[in-house]
C-alpha cells in the first residue's frame, strides 16, 4: 500500500492540495462527490483521483477540490472546523501562506494562512444565505510571490428543519351552500416553509384539521377543505370555525408546525317553505272606505333569507275574491288586503277569505320537500256607516224645446238614503252650474223647471249640478250631474250669409251672372236647410235683373240686357225674398245693391266711380296712387323742415323786451327740511373758482376780458348773511362777463339763531320794523319799487 501511493505520486508531476474535512463525529458528513480529494492516508481516494486525472485528460494543476459544507445554525464554544487547505508545494517549512478572499472572507470565514485550516466564525442561516464562493491561493510568505494560480471553491451552508411552517393568506373566510353533499368543495389553503424543499424533509407539508370535525375535511397533502357531513342546515348553524394545521417532515414527529384559522358560513338555500304566523285573521271595516286603501295586513314567516324567503300573495278561496284584492309589500313581505269595489253594509255585512303565500324563487334540488307555500283564513266584517244619498243614475240628460213655457217640467231626478234609517232626501240646484237661474228645482221631489225663456241659437246645452241632502244630516251629500239639450224650433227667417254687393260690367252681355249669393238660418232643422228666392211682387218684372235658383240651394243674379252706363245709374237695388222650409215657414226681405263698373275686355273690374270719366285718357288707377303717394310725400318733407326750424336752440342771453325777471316760476319741489340744513355749512356756498374773485361763465362767452381780482377769505359759519350777500351781489354788479338779467342764486347757509337757522320772516329774530329798505333802490328801477312798496307797508303798520 505505501508502495502504490509512493508510485501515484512519482507518476504525478502536479501539485497536489489535500482537503481535509475534519468535523465532529456527531455532525452528519456530506458525502464527497469524484472530485474532492480524502485525507491523504486514504490510497483509494488518491487512485479515483489519478484515474479522473487520466480519464479528463485535465491540464496539471496543485488545486484539486468541489465544494465544503457547514450546518446552518451551529454554535459552539470555539468556532466551527469547516475544511483545511494544503499544497504539495508545501515541504512543510512554513514558506507558504495561504489566502482567503471572496464572500464573508475574513469576518465569516477565516483561514489560518499557515495550516490552511477555514474556521466559521459566526451562526450561519441557510434562509439568508444559501452559499459562499470564495478564493484561495498559495503565496511565497517572504516575497508574497504567488505560487499557483487562485482558484474558487464554493462553501454550501446545510439546511436544518429550523423554520416552521407559515399560512401568509391566513385567516380564511369561505361559504358553501346548506345542504350540500359530502366531499362538497368549499376552499383551499396553503402554507409556507422556508427551509430547503429540496433537501431533506424539512420543508414537505402535511395539512390536517384540529378543530372542525366532523363538518369538514382536509386533504393532506393538496390542502383543500371539503364538507364531511351531509344536510348541514344553516338555520340551525350558520357559521363554524376551523383551525388548520400544517407540519413538515412529512408529518413525522419532531416536525414543526404552523396552524391558521378558516371561517366557514352556509350560504341559504330555499328549503323553508312560508309559514302563516296564525291560521284565521280577523279584520273590520266600514263600508264607506274608500276604494284602494287598506283594511288588514296577514304575514308568511320563512326562516330562509334574501330571494329565498320573498313570497306572493294570493286569493284563492271566498266569497269575495271579487271585492278584495291582496297584494305584497316588497319590503316587509307582508300580504295587504284592499277594497276594489265599494262595500254595502245593507248588502252583505261579512266575508270570509282563503288566503295563500308562496315562495317565488323555488330550489329544484329541494321540490321533493314541498310545497313551499301556505295558507290562512281572513275573515272581514262590514261596519254600517252613514252614507249620502244615492241617485238612481250616475248622470242625467234632459231635453226641451227652445219656446218652452215657464214653468214648464223638464225632468225628474230620485235618490235615496241606503242606510237603514233611511233619512228623507232634499234637492237643490248648485249654483255655480247654473248662474243665470235659468232652472229650478222642487226640494221634496226633484222635478226640474224652466225659470227663464231659452234660445237654442244662445246656448244648445246647459249643465247644472243637483245636490242631494240628508235632512237628519247635513253633512251627507251627493252630487250629480244634469244635462239639459234645448231643441230646436223655427224661429228665426233666412238672411244672406253676408253683405254682398255686386259688380255689373257696362260691356256685359245678356244672361250673364253677376253675382252668386247665399243664405244662412239660425235655426237647424233635422232634414237640413232648404232656402226659397223670390223678387218682390212689384220687381217680378224687373226689365233690368232676374234670378235664379241653383241646386247647392244658393242664388244666381243675372242680368237682362246689355248696355249698362255709369253715367246714367251708378247703382241698382235689388230686394230679394228669403223664405225657409220650416213650419211654420220664416221669411225675410235682403237687399243686394249692384254697382255699375268699368270692366276691361276680359272681364276684369277697374273702376266703378262716375268721376273716372274724366281722368286723362290711358291713365290708369296704379298711375294716380303713385302720383298721390309723391305729393304725400313731399308734404312730409316740407312739414319736417319747418319743424326743425322752429327748434333751433334761442340765444341764452334774454333781450330787454324779452325781460322776465318778474315772472314768477313755480316748482314743486319739496325740500328736507333740517336735513339740508345741517347738511352744510356757510364755507361750501363758496364757488370754487371764485375763491381769488375769478368767476367764469360757461353759458356765453365774455365780450370783455375781466381780471381776476383778489377774493375775500373763506366765510365762517357766524358770519351774517345779509352781509354775505351784499358782497355777492357787489361782485355780480361789477362782473363785465355777467349777463344783463339777474340769476336766482341757492344757498345752503339759512342764518344763525337755531340749529336750522331758517331764513323765514315769521322766526326772524329782529321784527319787520327793524328792518330798511332803502337798499334795494341800489338794485335797479324794479328793486326800488318793491322797497318802496315795503315801506309803505311798514308805515302803515305804524299808523
Amino acid at each position: 500500500m505505501p508502495e502504490r501511493l509512493t508510485e501515484m505520486l512519482m507518476d504525478t508531476w502536479t501539485p497536489l492540495i489535500i482537503l481535509w474535512i475534519t468535523v465532529l463525529p456527531s455532525i452528519y458528513m456530506a458525502p464527497m462527490n469524484q472530485s474532492q480529494v480524502l485525507p491523504s492516508g486514504s490510497s483509494t481516494g488518491l487512485k479515483r483521483l489519478n484515474e479522473e486525472q487520466r480519464v479528463l485528460n485535465r491540464s496539471k494543476r496543485g488545486w484539486v477540490w468541489n465544494q465544503m459544507f457547514v450546518l446552518e445554525e451551529f454554535s459552539g464554544p470555539e468556532p466551527i472546523l469547516v475544511g483545511r487547505l494544503h499544497t504539495d508545494l508545501d515541504p512543510g517549512s512554513s514558506k507558504i501562506k495561504y489566502i482567503l478572499s471572496g464572500d464573508g472572507a475574513g469576518t465569516i470565514f477565516v483561514i489560518n494562512d499557515k495550516t490552511g485550516d477555514i474556521h466559521a466564525m459566526k451562526r450561519l442561516d441557510r434562509e439568508e444565505k444559501a452559499e459562499y464562493t470564495l478564493t484561495a491561493q498559495a503565496v511565497d510568505r517572504d516575497t508574497n510571490q504567488p505560487l499557483e494560480p487562485p482558484s474558487e471553491f464554493i462553501i454550501k451552508v446545510q439546511d436544518i428543519n429550523d423554520n416552521p411552517p407559515e399560512f401568509v393568506d391566513g385567516p380564511y373566510h369561505a361559504t358553501v351552500p346548506e345542504m350540500s353533499l359530502v366531499g362538497t368543495f368549499v376552499t383551499k389553503v396553503t402554507a409556507t416553509d422556508a427551509d430547503d424543499p429540496v433537501y431533506g424533509n424539512s420543508a414537505k407539508l402535511v395539512y390536517s384539521i384540529l378543530e372542525g370535525q366532523p363538518y369538514f375535511s382536509i386533504e393532506p397533502h393538496t390542502a383543500i377543505i371539503k364538507t364531511a357531513l351531509p344536510n348541514m342546515d344553516r338555520e340551525a348553524k350558520e357559521e363554524y370555525f376551523v383551525v388548520i394545521q400544517a407540519k413538515d417532515m412529512g408529518g413525522h414527529m419532531g416536525g414543526l408546525s404552523g396552524t391558521t384559522t378558516v371561517t366557514i358560513t352556509l350560504t341559504d338555500v330555499n328549503d323553508n317553505p312560508p309559514k302563516f304566523a296564525q291560521s284565521l285573521y280577523h279584520f273590520s271595516v266600514m263600508e264607506d272606505v274608500a276604494l284602494g286603501e287598506p283594511i288588514g295586513r296577514v304575514k308568511a314567516n320563512d326562516l330562509d333569507i334574501g330571494e329565498n324567503a320573498k313570497s306572493s300573495y294570493d286569493i284563492i278561496e271566498g266569497d269575495g275574491m271579487d271585492i278584495f284584492e291582496i297584494t305584497t309589500d316588497a319590503q316587509t313581505q307582508d300580504g295587504i288586503i284592499r277594497v276594489r269595489k265599494p262595500l254595502d253594509f245593507e248588502t252583505k255585512k261579512s266575508y270570509t277569505l282563503k288566503v295563500e303565500a308562496a315562495n317565488t324563487h323555488i330550489d329544484p334540488r329541494f321540490i321533493s320537500g314541498g310545497p313551499f307555500k301556505d295558507t290562512a283564513t281572513v275573515k272581514i266584517v262590514v261596519e254600517d256607516a252613514d252614507e249620502p244619498p244615492v241617485f238612481s243614475s250616475p248622470t242625467y240628460l234632459l231635453e226641451v224645446h227652445e219656446n218652452a213655457a215657464l214653468n214648464s217640467v223638464l225632468g225628474q231626478v230620485t235618490a235615496h238614503d241606503p242606510d237603514v234609517s233611511s233619512s228623507p232626501i232634499r234637492f237643490s240646484i248648485d249654483r255655480h252650474t247654473d248662474l243665470e237661474r235659468q232652472f229650478n228645482i222642487n226640494a221634496e221631489d226633484g222635478k226640474i223647471t224652466l225659470a227663464t225663456p231659452l234660445d237654442r241659437e244662445t246656448s244648445t246645452w246647459h249643465n247644472i249640478t243637483i245636490v242631494a241632502t240628508e235632512t237628519r244630516n247635513h253633512s251627507q251629500v251627493s252630487r250629480v250631474p244634469v244635462a239639459i239639450k234645448v231643441l230646436d224650433v223655427n224661429d228665426n227667417a233666412p238672411e244672406f250669409a253676408s253683405e254682398h254687393e255686386a259688380f255689373l260690367c257696362e260691356n256685359g252681355k245678356p244672361g250673364q251672372v253677376i253675382q252668386i249669393v247665399s243664405a244662412v238660418d239660425k235655426d237647424d232643422p233635422k232634414n237640413g236647410h232648404y232656402f226659397l228666392y223670390s223678387l218682390l211682387p212689384e220687381m217680378v218684372n224687373n226689365p233690368n235683373f232676374t234670378i235664379k235658383k241653383n241646386e247647392d240651394n244658393t242664388l244666381s243674379i243675372l242680368a237682362k240686357h246689355s248696355g249698362f252706363s255709369r253715367q246714367k245709374q251708378e247703382v241698382y237695388l235689388l230686394p230679394i225674398i228669403i223664405s225657409d222650409s220650416g213650419n211654420p215657414p220664416m221669411s225675410s226681405t235682403s237687399t243686394l245693391t249692384i254697382r255699375v263698373c268699368g270692366c276691361s275686355s276680359d272681364g276684369i273690374v277697374q273702376s266703378c266711380n262716375v268721376e273716372a270719366y274724366v281722368l286723362p285718357i290711358g291713365l290708369s288707377m296704379g298711375a294716380l296712387i303713385a302720383i298721390l303717394a309723391c305729393i304725400i310725400l313731399l308734404l312730409v318733407i316740407v312739414v319736417l323742415f319747418v319743424t326743425l326750424r322752429r327748434h333751433k336752440n334761442e340765444p341764452l342771453i334774454i333781450k330787454d323786451d324779452e325781460d322776465v325777471r318778474e315772472n314768477i316760476i313755480r316748482y314743486d319741489d319739496e325740500g328736507g327740511g333740517e336735513e339740508d340744513t345741517e347738511a352744510f355749512d356757510i364755507a361750501t356756498l363758496q364757488n370754487p373758482d371764485g375763491i381769488n374773485g375769478f368767476l367764469p361763465r360757461k353759458d356765453i362767452k365774455p365780450d370783455l376780458q375781466f381780471m381776476p381780482r383778489q377774493g375775500l377769505a373763506p366765510v365762517p359759519n357766524g358770519v351774517d348773511v345779509d352781509e354775505f350777500i351784499n358782497v355777492r351781489l357787489h361782485e355780480a354788479d361789477n362782473d363785465p362777463t355777467a349777463p344783463p338779467y339777474d340769476s336766482i342764486q341757492i344757498y345752503g347757509y339759512e342764518g344763525k339763531g337755531s340749529a336750522a337757522g331758517s331764513l323765514s320772516s315769521l322766526e326772524s329774530s329782529t321784527s319787520d320794523s327793524d328792518q330798511n329798505f332803502d337798499y334795494l333802490s341800489e338794485w335797479g328801477p324794479r328793486f326800488k319799487r318793491l322797497g318802496e312798496l315795503y315801506s309803505v307797508g311798514e308805515s302803515d303798520k305804524e299808523t
